[in-house]
């Protein structure tokens, strides 16, 4: 399992091509050659980077859903509805398709977030409007999820 770090802006031109940060590129560059996976994502008005080997993870745990389930051949439909397979250009850039710059309303300024193993895709009014957004009740939510954790190597939560 990768772990990425770190927020980085861009600029997308006019057909949706984006440079990414050498910072970010370096994280990057030992999935280059396995490609990349970019999708919506299921909670945000962002969209999702995963390398390939972390969408394979993934998808082998979909792939254990019963397709005989309604519920599940659904979440799977929706789940992949637009992923497109994506690999940067010789310059660097990442092209992000038509049809996922309209879901994550990109048009010119994005921020890339990483958020462990995948990088979300945002535009820049819509991250910062997410993150003061949460502001208020972040203490909160890192009770409820993190309060319980406990490091099993000395005890301490």
């Amino acid at each position: 399992m990768i772990n990425l770090i770190g927020t980085y802006e861009g600029k997308a031109d006019a057909k949706g091509r984006i440079v990414l940060s050498a910072a970010l590129k370096k994280q990057l560059m030992p999935m280059l050659q396995d490609g990349f996976v970019l999708k919506r994502s299921v909670f945000q008005p962002c969209l999702e980077f995963y390398p390939m080997a972390e969408w394979n993870v993934l998808m082998a745990q979909v792939n254990k859903l019963n397709r005989f389930v309604k519920k599940n051949n659904d979440f799977i439909r929706r789940f992949t509805a637009g992923v497109k397979i994506i690999e940067l250009d010789a310059s660097g850039r990442l092209l992000i398709p038509k049809d996922l710059q309209l879901f994550a309303n990109i048009s010119k300024n994005v921020v890339f977030s990483s958020a462990v193993n995948i990088i979300e895709i945002w535009d820049k009014e819509n991250y910062e409007k997410a993150i003061d957004d949460a502001a208020d009740e972040f203490a909160d939510l890192a009770e409820e999820v993190m309060g319980n954790v406990i490091n099993e190597d000395n005890g301490i939560s």
